[in-house]
């Protein structure tokens, strides 16, 4: 009977599912779609690749230690406050170990999560105004499909989706964040114009999604959640002479007040609890002063995003050029005749070059900065993608022949990869194993062959279609070929080594031992091990450590995990030390604090 029943229901969910086929075969072939390259880009082997140092550790324990502590306000790391991002990337990890347990997915699962609801917000939006010219024929609604497929290809196959799509921390989510308040604002500035008249005191279901967004965006990384999608607005608005008119529209007032309901809580709850060291912590040297100033070394040349873009945003990156004249934003009155809805591509402008322009200006300069442009950037090349001017550009083989470049630039860049690496302190034999490696090989088979497509391409009419394809064929292959294989790789050669030794402290551990990094910081052996560790960069700073040694027990030792590099700076000798483990250019030792204080004695001495 159970089995008659089983067999009813499954005959019921196969036919619905049959009748929505048919009465929406677009939305049905479009969901397959999203499903596929959003699993292929963020979620396949999610989980498999440990921990990478340094960053992603810090932000895994912090969010561990909300579950150990209960604590739901203030962020910690190895017992120390960590104010370096706000508390909603936490809240998600920390949300993802109750439900799939303390492990690697659950720490990558909200990035992950963050970019696929971007690409279907992309998708989504380039369906309905992602075209020029619109207007209803069966040739453009076509159009618009076939824009929004390659859009959402576009936002996820790109080197810098991919990477922080997968990587427990908080950039991919301040993306999304960012990307879905401003989709969400123009929704709303175009549904503003089609609505004959509103008495609601609260602006429109588009405006307040970009309200929301805006706030988790503050949540998520701070002021420049607020910051970017402000200037954004404000300069599209300006450009267009409609400043006070979307003041009015957007209800500003009543949108600050449900921005603040969201997030002013828990900064005034976590400045109730720590005071001063979170205000100059968090605003002053994470906020103020990476902007200002260079933090933790990470200063660039002017020109550094100019490479970012081009390399990580390849090969998409050789439209952007024409994507970003093709506005003709020194033309105002085109854009002014416009209605909104065909205003998609002046807003993706300012948003692109907003972003762009304003880390450019900043004094602190990381890869990962100029993520949320991606969905601009996306934007601008997908609207290029329209049949009469492809062809028009394609006649000068234009865009075959940079792709061919670019190609060719990457089969360089992969047989020179051994080279490119150089040494690593983790694992000196990197570049050699990396050479040995059939993973380049495959690479350099896949990118190969696209050269010799697209050098067919030169001879094909209306070529724009099947280059497009190319391209999101070749990337598809490169990520699941050589991208994944080789993070694969990378994890077992450079931080298995150093997991394996982690487990290794947990057992050799006795309750009266503390546990020493000596020479280098590693803080996934705080995660794994659920200990804290003493981090010591070198001999030199060794002898700051004295006091604390002191009111250690008289009789306790150090765990102390270092490399052969750097423990020869410690000039122990084999008598005092008791060898526990190596793995690969790890070495753990337990050595009593009475030898660490003589070595320090040693020190100080003239």
């Amino acid at each position: 009977m159970t089995d008659f029943k089983t067999i009813t229901t499954l005959k019921q969910i196969l036919q619905q599912g049959r009748n929505c086929f048919i009465q929406s075969p677009d939305w049905c072939l479009s969901a397959i779609w999203l499903s596929f390259i959003c699993l292929i880009s963020f979620f396949w082997g999610l989980g498999s690749t440990g921990l990478v140092d340094e960053t992603e550790p810090l932000f895994a324990e912090a969010a561990r230690q909300i579950i150990v502590t209960n604590d739901w306000i203030t962020p910690y790391f190895n017992g120390e406050t960590r104010f370096d991002k706000p508390i909603l990337i936490y809240w998600l990890m920390a949300f993802c170990y109750k439900l799939f347990g303390v492990n690697e997915w659950a720490v990558r699962f909200p990035s992950a999560i963050s970019a696929t609801c971007l690409t279907i917000f992309v998708f989504y939006t380039l369906r309905y105004f992602g075209f020029t010219d619109f207007k209803k024929t069966r040739s453009n609604r076509s159009q618009l499909w076939l824009n929004a497929c390659i859009g959402s290809a576009i936002v996820s196959f790109n080197v810098q989706t991919i990477v922080w799509a997968r990587t427990g921390v908080s950039d991919m989510l301040l993306s999304s964040c960012i990307g879905i308040s401003l989709l969400s604002f123009f929704w709303g500035y175009v549904e503003e114009e089609n609505k004959k008249s509103s008495n609601s005191f609260l602006p429109n279901k588009w405006y307040l999604c970009f309200y929301i967004f805006s706030a988790l965006a503050v949540l998520a990384k701070g002021p420049i959640g607020l910051v970017l999608p402000t200037l954004i607005i404000a300069s599209f608005s300006l450009y267009l002479g409609q400043f006070r008119q979307l003041w009015r529209e957007m209800k500003v007032s009543i949108g600050i007040l449900i921005f603040l309901l969201i997030t002013l809580p828990w900064y005034i709850l976590v400045i109730i609890k720590n005071g001063d060291s979170f205000l100059n912590s968090f605003f002053g040297y994470h906020n103020l002063e990476r902007f200002t100033g260079v933090v933790n070394g990470h200063d660039a040349a002017w020109y550094f995003y100019f490479l970012i873009i081009l390399g990580l945003f390849a090969p998409w990156s050789l439209y952007l050029p024409v994507s970003l004249a093709r506005i003709k934003f020194w033309r105002p009155i085109i854009w002014k005749n416009q209605s909104r809805q065909d205003r998609l591509g002046l807003f993706a402008f300012f948003w692109f070059i907003v972003i762009f322009s304003f880390f450019t200006i900043a004094t602190t300069k990381l890869p990962s900065y100029v993520l949320p442009l991606i969905p601009a950037a996306t934007i601008l090349v997908t609207r290029s993608f329209d049949l009469n001017y492809l062809d028009r550009l394609n006649r000068r083989n234009v865009n075959v022949i940079l792709n061919i470049i670019l190609a060719i630039a990457i089969i360089i860049t992969l047989i020179f990869l051994p080279q490119i690496i150089g040494t690593d302190p983790a694992e000196p034999d990197l570049a050699k194993l990396i050479a040995a490696s059939i993973l380049p090989t495959f690479a350099i088979i896949i990118w190969g062959i696209t050269a010799l497509v697209l050098v067919l391409l030169l001879w094909q009419r209306k070529q724009w279609k099947w280059l497009v394809v190319t391209n999101i064929i070749s990337f598809a292959l490169f990520v699941i070929l050589f991208l994944n294989p080789l993070t694969l790789s990378l994890d077992r050669l450079r931080q298995q080594p150093l997991r394996e030794i982690t487990q290794t402290i947990v057992k050799a551990r006795r309750s009266s031992d503390k546990i020493w990094m000596f020479g280098f910081k590693k803080p996934s052996v705080v995660f794994y091990s659920h200990q804290q560790v003493v981090f010591v960069k070198n001999d030199d700073f060794l002898p700051q450590y004295r006091p604390q040694l002191e009111k250690y027990p008289a009789q306790s030792s150090l765990l102390l995990l270092t490399q052969n590099t750097y423990f020869k700076q410690l000039k122990l000798r084999v008598q005092d030390y008791r060898v526990i483990d190596t793995k690969g250019t790890y070495l753990l030792i337990r050595v009593p604090v009475v030898k660490i204080l003589a070595v320090i004695d040693l020190l100080q001495k003239p």
